[in-house]
């Protein structure tokens, strides 16, 4: 008998699959917010989710990121080094995206079973929201900066209003992959994949032949220094991945038998190899020209025919960050307890991050501020990735979606009150613990004894993953002797 829509088969690398429902269709907008996706409407590949996270990760941020570790004083192959490990980060970030197929919910709901209803919706306030539309301002600046040089070079004078209308347009193209959701990101993430490796391809040309692969600062970093520096560095890659404890959102529409594996492998690559070649890019121009002002030193060794591209491609890769921002933002706010619909709050998000970039270009500094703060958000986003993964490995990846749906005080995610305080004081124990350890814009305790040496993120993970393992632990004991009695 033929297999109908919503059989699973296997396609010739073995992977489960289902093919595509009528409801998930590009062309449609997505039904689906924090609810739980039936097995019917389940679909798909693991390996669909490698350009994904290849398009987010081939960008204008990775180059300039890599240039900075040269201007932190590294070598060129210390940078590379730098960059490679702090990319491997990205393993979290694939083995959290297995817990989306296996409840079938996004992260802002899985996470119920580590803070509780309650506590949860805090998490999704500070730790899911807030920090998105933040990096959704920042990344629209960005975007925004390349856009105005764009208009500038067709002859067209960036007044205020141009600005308006160039950050309005950016953000509307944005929210439209958002609201229109999973299914058009799927659709749409591998062609802009392509166009944005052709158009990297030509950045890696230039910048190989004008390189110098012999690099040496003025001044070689050691010692403490240069252990220092090595450490920042690693932290700033990594703050990348470690941003994403969102990943679930992005693979839960996957059918709940596929391969564990093989959704870390292609989420986990599809991000480490561009980012890597791209942030290495940038390392490599760092070496050749100032990368203190990025966009106009690149511009420097870039055909002058390939200006224009350069600058779209700055401004396309840019939406497909925000594109997967923006969608978790809204996911979010509906955890957050906002009963409206997940079109409605992609679109309020939209509006507060183009308010904020608006204020920050053409009023304040405020997108600086914003910027310092998200220096420090490793001692956050650290500890969130690893009460997570924690939780995942204790689990088994084995989550009731149906049971996660559930915010009465009858759930079993419920916990005391609403709130699961091994997660709470797990988190709150790790933060506390990298704070102390910080040297960004302030200097902990614990890294002036080190001489700067910041340890936040080492720390504040280890300490928030162990406290979290042996409280839950503790919390099954309790709870199987209630039973038992």
């Amino acid at each position: 008998m033929a297999s109908t829509i919503n059989e699973p088969h296997h396609a010739a690398d073995g992977e489960p699959r289902r093919d595509r429902p009528e409801a998930e269709r590009a062309g449609k907008i997505e039904a689906h917010g924090i609810d739980h996706i039936p097995d019917a409407e389940r679909h798909g590949r693991p390996r669909d989710l490698f350009s994904v996270w290849a398009a987010a990760n081939v960008n204008y941020l990775s180059l300039v990121v890599g240039g900075a570790l040269v201007l932190m004083g590294l070598d060129l192959w210390q940078a590379i080094a730098v960059i490679v490990i702090g990319n491997l980060f990205w393993l979290l970030t694939g083995f959290l995206a297995t817990s989306g197929p296996a409840a079938g919910a996004p992260s802002e709901v899985v996470t119920r079973a580590l803070y509780g209803v309650i506590g949860n919706r805090v998490n999704n306030a500070i730790g899911g929201w807030l920090v998105s539309v933040c990096y959704f301002a920042l990344n629209l600046a960005a975007a925004a900066t390349a856009a105005f040089a764009l208009v500038e070079k067709v002859g067209i004078t960036a007044t205020t209003p141009v600005k308006i209308a160039v950050i309005v347009v950016i953000a509307a193209l944005t929210l439209a992959i958002s609201v229109y959701g999973h299914a058009l990101i799927m659709k749409l993430y591998l062609p802009i994949t392509l166009v944005l490796t052709a158009a990297f391809a030509v950045v890696a040309f230039a910048v190989i032949g004008h390189a110098d692969f012999a690099y040496q600062p003025a001044e070689p970093l050691s010692g403490v220094e240069l252990w220092a520096v090595l450490i920042a560095g690693t932290t700033m890659i990594a703050s990348g991945p470690l941003s994403y404890t969102t990943s679930a959102d992005f693979s839960r529409y996957l059918p709940s038998d596929s391969s564990r594996k093989a959704i870390v492998g292609w989420t986990a690559s599809g991000a480490i190899l561009p980012s890597v070649i791209t942030c290495s890019l940038g390392a490599l121009a760092a070496t050749a020209v100032d990368m203190t002002d990025p966009q106009t030193a690149l511009q420097e060794i870039l055909p002058g025919w390939f200006t224009p591209l350069f600058l779209i491609a700055l401004v396309l890769g840019t939406i497909a960050i925000n594109a997967l921002t923006a969608y978790s933002a809204g996911l979010a706010l509906q955890a957050v307890g906002l009963r409206i619909r997940r079109t409605v709050s992609v679109i309020f998000d939209g509006i507060v991050a183009v308010a904020l970039t608006l204020y920050g270009l053409l009023v304040s500094n405020f997108l600086d501020t914003v910027s310092n703060a998200l220096q420090v958000i490793v001692v956050l986003i650290g500890p969130l990735m690893a009460v997570y993964a924690t939780d995942i490995a204790l689990r088994r990846c084995r989550y009731d979606g149906i049971a996660l749906g559930d915010e009465t005080p009858g759930s079993p995610f419920w916990y005391t009150g609403g709130v699961n305080w091994a997660g709470a004081l797990s988190l709150g124990a790790g933060v506390a613990a990298a704070a102390l350890c910080v040297n960004t814009l302030y200097t902990g305790p614990i890294a002036t004894a080190l001489g700067g040496v910041d340890l936040s993120l080492p720390v504040g993970m280890v300490v928030s993953a162990g406290l979290y393992a042996a409280l839950m632990r503790r919390e099954r004991t309790v709870r199987a002797a209630r039973q038992a009695a």
